[in-house]
């Protein structure tokens, strides 16, 4: 069992790229997949330089580390062949299966109109509209290895890419998209989620591995959740950011903008609740908390927390009935913590 799976257990957001690249490092991943579409990004600081990445996975900015992008993807042609310049990917960086979707114009005017932008807070970006005429079997879906464009990056060897690095024991790093919040099957948010399931058992459904391979689910939470702004459905506890910054102490203020489309984003306090449903669907074997130098700006980016810091950490291990084992205090940041004499509780 060499695979390691990361999802996220808000709406999305919650620094997942950051954690699956951070994870790709410490496990000496060789292969990283990442399910779902353009419509999320996520980014990860190398070299000091923050790259947001809404389609090659985050582990392939470690040299060496090999991206795939499975069956279950959706493809923006320009938005990947942007960040595969930017990265200087080649050939025998990525590859892209064969029957991954490449989201048409037809795909965006579906989305379009039918208003999702409006309705539901939706980015917009054609992925629920490629999903759905894949579903209905549309004569007009085009596969990727019908795509000019990409037919360097496709291979039919990715077929079998995958289960062949697990089968010699080298280390895959799957990369889920959005959270658990959105989750089209199980959130309880319909009709504000997206258009696909956001569990971890979904995102090894999109990328062809058994669960049998798999020996670590990462959960990566938020101290603060955020949704897309707009009419984009409940937001348990939801705050402002002139909130947020007054309680970190930030002598700046604090805002945050969505990846694919730039809108502010909306900010809540910590609902236990939906995280504690996230944790029960997973069953995660590390769970990481990013943002927490929004409790105490003091220890942004620093690898020691603070009494503030610890105890609201310390309160939310308490109500998920599991250990938080990785903190995030800023971009780059991730502080390790024990969890000894934890063992998951289902009735916390």
């Amino acid at each position: 069992m060499t695979v390691t799976v990361v999802v996220g257990g808000q709406y999305g957001s919650e620094g997942k790229g950051k954690i699956a690249h951070w994870l790709a490092r410490e496990q000496d991943a060789e292969l990283a997949i990442r399910v779902g579409g353009p419509n999320s990004g996520h980014t990860a600081v190398s070299a000091g330089q923050a790259f947001p990445l809404r389609q090659v996975p985050t582990p392939c900015l470690h040299d060496g580390v090999i991206g795939l992008l499975p069956a279950g993807s959706y493809i923006d042609v320009d938005v990947l062949l942007a960040e595969v310049k930017l990265l200087g990917l080649t050939p025998r960086r990525l590859v892209i299966h064969p029957d991954a979707v490449v989201i048409g114009d037809a795909a965006r005017r579906l989305e379009f109109q039918r208003r999702l932008t409006d309705k539901i807070g939706s980015t917009g970006q054609g992925v629920g509209g490629a999903i759905a005429k894949r579903v209905l079997r549309d004569p007009d879906v085009m596969f990727a290895k019908h795509c000019r464009m990409l037919r360097d990056f496709v291979s039919r060897d990715a077929h079998n890419l995958a289960g062949g690095y697990i089968k010699e024991r080298r280390r895959v790093v799957v990369e889920g998209t959005q959270g658990f919040g959105l989750s089209l099957l199980h959130s309880g948010r319909y009709p504000y989620v997206t258009s696909r399931d956001t569990t971890a058992a979904a995102v090894l459904s999109e990328a062809g591995i058994s669960p049998l391979a798999v020996d670590c689910i990462a959960l990566v939470l938020r101290a603060f959740p955020i949704r897309v702004g707009g009419n984009s459905g409940v937001l348990e506890n939801e705050t402002t950011w002139e909130d947020v910054t007054l309680l970190s102490g930030s002598c700046v203020p604090l805002l945050e903008r969505t990846t694919a489309t730039r809108r502010i984003r909306r900010v809540g306090r910590f609902d236990a609740a939906l995280a504690r449903r996230a944790v029960e669907h997973n069953l995660p074997t590390i769970v990481a908390l990013n943002h927490v130098d929004y409790f105490d700006y003091a220890v942004h980016e620093r690898t020691t927390l603070s009494d503030v810091c610890y105890t609201h950490v310390a309160e939310i291990e308490t109500q998920l009935g599991c250990p938080v084992q990785l903190v995030g205090t800023g971009p780059s940041t991730i502080i390790e913590r024990p969890s000894i004499g934890w063992q998951f509780n289902s009735a916390a």
